[in-house]
Formats: structure tokens, C-alpha cells, sequence
């Protein structure tokens, strides 16, 4: 038996124009029809999930920032924010690696500091709500995440400077291009196991799908995982299940044939 249905957004349930299929919308209904939770997993804002989704908004659990802000209904589930003493340090580095750009990501708002035309197109695909400040030390937000947009590529060139976090920080390759920084315990995998506990669910109730790197936890602590055919090899590798890529609707072909025996 399914009772929570988790999947990625970005290489996995949008295609590579960050499209939802149109079948998604019917199979969507029919895991509604079975008392089936439905949850978006990803690294993107909460704003920006609740506007891709607004018409079904209360038959979706968001969990967005990568597992650090969760809400059902519109009420928040769960919440993880970094420690605020750190963040300086993450600008400052930030500002001295070329070609790479910061969005610190609060509850209100995501905010940057850069008016750059490309890295700000990268932005709005990602956060509907950013605001561009002068000084991003002097934000009063939560802060959920720190992300870096790299356009070098994230896993070789802004990673190998933020390695030196991860004893202290979660910090993650969550796309080709972005690399995002969290509490130790910020990751898909916790708000899983978050909402699992609060809806009774067991990990053996659970399926999702994903990509990248930033879905690692969640296929961990889901009974049956699906890295996608276009995901990281190391997803494949603790991944039970492999399904067809993002951009052959590779979820919702999965969903089709998992609901027809439930």
C-alpha cells in the first residue's frame, strides 16, 4: 500500500523546458480518489511552488528549499533556518569566487545582491518572490538555505570552496549549475520523515523520485525510490528502481502503472 507519493520538480517531474506534463494533471486526481498524499519535494521556494500548483494548492504538500520549509494546506509543518552568525561568511566568500552569484533564501522573500540579467533570469525560474538589496548582510528574515548559482558548473568550480562547511553544514550539488548550503539536518530526507510521523506513514508507504543529489535522503527514506534515467550517477546507485528520464515523463508514466494496482 502507497499512502505518500514525494516527487522532485526540476529533472524530474518538469521536463527541460521546466514544463508539467499534461497527463500529470488526470493521474494527479486519481492519487486524490485514493487517499494517496501527494508531496512536491524540491529545492525551489515555496511561492514558487504555490503558483505552479495554485488550482490544486490543498491537495499538494509543499516541501520546498530543499526539505527546509514544509506546508500543507498553508500551514507550516516544519521549519529549519540557519544559524544567522554564518551567513556573513558565506556572502563574503561568495562575492570573491568569479562567475558565481548568491540568493540567500528566508521565508519572506529570497533576496540577492547582484543585478546581473542572466543570473537573475536563473533566479526567476526558481523564486517568485526575490527582491534585489543593496547589502545582503542586512537582512532580517529567516534564512532557510543559502543557494550559489555557478555558471562554471557547481560541482567543480564553487563546491571545492565550501567543502570545508560540510563538518558544520549540509552543503549539497542540488543542480548543474546550483549549490545550495543548510543546517546538517536540512535535506529532503528529514522533512520525509517529518511528515511520515505526522500523517502516519511508514517508509514502506512511501515512493519517490528524483534526480540530483539533493534527493538523496528522501530516496533513502522512501520504501520505493525512482532515480530518474537522467539522474546523478550516485542517485542511481541507492536508488532501487530506475525510470525513464525527465524529458520521457518518466514519473507520471510510473505513477500511471503503480495506480492501476492500487
Amino acid at each position: 500500500m502507497i499512502k505518500l507519493i514525494a516527487t522532485d520538480m526540476d529533472g524530474t517531474l518538469l521536463n527541460n523546458n521546466h514544463e508539467i506534463s499534461k497527463d500529470f494533471w488526470e493521474v494527479l486526481e486519481e492519487i486524490k480518489n485514493k487517499n494517496i498524499l501527494f508531496c512536491v519535494a524540491s529545492g525551489r521556494q515555496y511561492y514558487n511552488l504555490l503558483e505552479k500548483f495554485y488550482k490544486h494548492k490543498d491537495d499538494i504538500l509543499f516541501i520546498a528549499e530543499n526539505g527546509n520549509y514544509v506546508i500543507h494546506q498553508e500551514k507550516e509543518i516544519f521549519s529549519n533556518s540557519l544559524n544567522k552568525k554564518i551567513i556573513p561568511e558565506f556572502i563574503k566568500l561568495v562575492r570573491e569566487i568569479d562567475d558565481c552569484y548568491i540568493v540567500l533564501c528566508g521565508k519572506k522573500s529570497a533576496y540577492v545582491e547582484d543585478d546581473y540579467k542572466p543570473f537573475l533570469n536563473e533566479v526567476g525560474k526558481y523564486y517568485a518572490q526575490y527582491k534585489i538589496i543593496k547589502d545582503l548582510e542586512k537582512i532580517n528574515d529567516d534564512i532557510l538555505k543559502v543557494a550559489i548559482y555557478d555558471f562554471k558548473g557547481s560541482e567543480h568550480n564553487v563546491y571545492p570552496y565550501f567543502k570545508k562547511f560540510e563538518d558544520k553544514y549540509k552543503v549539497v550539488v542540488s543542480a548543474k549549475h546550483w549549490l545550495d548550503i543548510m543546517t546538517l539536518n536540512g535535506n529532503k530526507g528529514v522533512a520525509i520523515q517529518k511528515v511520515q510521523k505526522k500523517y502516519n506513514i511508514t517508509k514502506d508507504e512511501t515512493m519517490a523520485f528524483g534526480d540530483y543529489l539533493n534527493d538523496l535522503e528522501m530516496l533513502e527514506n522512501s520504501g520505493y525510490s525512482y532515480a530518474m534515467e537522467n539522474a546523478h550517477p550516485k542517485l542511481k546507485e541507492i536508488a532501487k528502481y530506475i525510470t525513464h528520464s525527465n524529458e520521457n515523463n518518466g514519473v507520471v508514466k510510473t505513477l500511471k502503472e503503480v495506480l492501476k494496482n492500487l
